[in-house]
Parts: structure tokens; C-alpha cells; sequence
């Protein structure tokens, strides 16, 4: 699969289905479109409101809040009038949907629920030495 292509194509979605990609360009109403500076314009405004809302979501990271929903979004403001953010938006949805069809695999699931299982033992275990050991009380007061 060439995830790279700016030609519109057929996508494969989680479910199983087949989704037809629309065309690249803007989606300015046509009679933005029609004059020269008002589309101008209109695309730095999008730019800058796309920005905006990336520059929330890069902040958003480290703090409380959905920084990477925040920064799609934005993605999605830019791909609305930008042709380089469309195509990266595509690539992140074709690659999405790769994972989530990896992660439904049932051998990748009975993997994770082991590897889940053996990292809780392990947690467990640590918990019940550090509690046999010191009992219940917070790692600064205890004296050797």
C-alpha cells in the first residue's frame, strides 16, 4: 500500500468496509474561491485558527487535557483548506486503522493479556514485599 499518494483511493476501515477518499484541495466555498484575496484571506485565517487550536494541544501534552485529540483537530481545521495537511491526515488514518486491525488480531490479544498479566504479578508481588517489610507507611518516615 503506497500511504504516500495524493490520488484519491480506497481505504480500508476497521469494520471491514471500503471507503472511497474524496479529492484534494480546498473546500472554500466557491465564491471565496472566485476572488483571489478573499481566498487568500480565507487561508490565513484557517492557518491561523489551525495553529491556534495545534499550539492548545502542543501545551496540552504535558498538562491535563487531550493534547493528540486536540492536535488532530487542528490537523483537521488545516486539511479542511491545505493540501500537505490533508495528505498527512490521511496518512495518520491509514495507520490508525492499521494498528486497530493489528491490535484485533487474536494472537496480538493474547499477548497483551499476558504481558498485562505478568507486569500486574510483578507490581503485586513488589506491593507485598514493600508492605511485609515496612508495613503501611509513607517511604519518607521509615528509618533503617
Amino acid at each position: 500500500m503506497n500511504t504516500g499518494s495524493d490520488e484519491p483511493g480506497e481505504v480500508a476501515t476497521a469494520d471491514g468496509e471500503t471507503k472511497i477518499e474524496g479529492p484534494l484541495g480546498s473546500r472554500a466555498p466557491e465564491f471565496i474561491k472566485a476572488r483571489r484575496a478573499l481566498h487568500l484571506s480565507w487561508q490565513v485565517g484557517v492557518f491561523v485558527v489551525g495553529l491556534a487550536v495545534v499550539g492548545a494541544g502542543v501545551i496540552m501534552l504535558p498538562l491535563p487535557g487531550p493534547g493528540w485529540l486536540v492536535i488532530f483537530a487542528g490537523m483537521a481545521i488545516w486539511a479542511t483548506e491545505f493540501v500537505w495537511a490533508q495528505l498527512v491526515l490521511r496518512w495518520t488514518k491509514r495507520k490508525v486503522t492499521e494498528a486497530t486491525q493489528r491490535a484485533l488480531d487474536p494472537k496480538v490479544r493474547r499477548r497483551n493479556i499476558v504481558l498485562t498479566s505478568v507486569g500486574v504479578v510483578i507490581v503485586a508481588a513488589l506491593g507485598g514485599v514493600y508492605l511485609w517489610k515496612f508495613g503501611v507507611q509513607m517511604p519518607w518516615n521509615i528509618q533503617e
